[in-house]
């Protein structure tokens, strides 16, 4: 099977990362816990990419949580050092970030952001995250992910 070639998986390959690339079909943008669902995997291993803005031209921050939490504003701004962050609107997406809503991927994105990853990947063995497009999905071991975004761990979930 040839491999579906967005920038996430162009770059994991570049690296020499241990991946697994899987495909689905949709009618709606699926959430993270309806992909877990279609793909047969436990909602807490499918991660979905949030990003968020200071207000700020430069001011783009991106949190990797699982699919069925919500993220703690709060604890995000404290994370980035920022005072206060607010989620970026899905118009803006796609020219901040070259994703749009539904497929945006923590690595390959049109510029480096800093990213952060909740700690309880670091728990998984492998985690799902978006490949980088609608119906695509990358598994990895969560280490792959900190090391091709350089991302930094932390509590970044609602109510925990």
């Amino acid at each position: 099977m040839k491999t579906h070639k967005t920038n996430a998986v162009r770059i994991l390959e570049k690296e020499g990362a241990a991946f697994e690339l899987r495909s689905f079909s949709y009618k709606d943008v699926p959430s993270a816990v309806e992909v877990a669902s279609i793909l047969g995997f436990p909602p807490e291993t499918v991660y979905k990419t949030l990003v968020t803005t200071n207000g700020h031209p430069k001011g783009i921050f991106v949190f990797v949580i699982p699919g069925p939490a919500e993220l703690d504003l709060k604890k995000a701004a404290k994370a980035a050092g920022e005072k206060s962050l607010s989620m970026l609107k899905s118009k803006e997406l796609f020219q901040e970030v070259g994703y749009v809503h539904g497929g945006c991927s923590p690595i390959g994105m049109k510029r480096r952001f800093p990213v952060f990853l909740d700690e309880s990947a670091l728990k998984l063995e492998k985690i799902c995250f978006s490949a980088g497009e609608i119906g695509f999905q990358i598994i990895t071991a969560p280490e792959t992910l900190l090391k091709t975004t350089g991302a930094a761990t932390c509590d970044l979930i609602l109510d925990r």
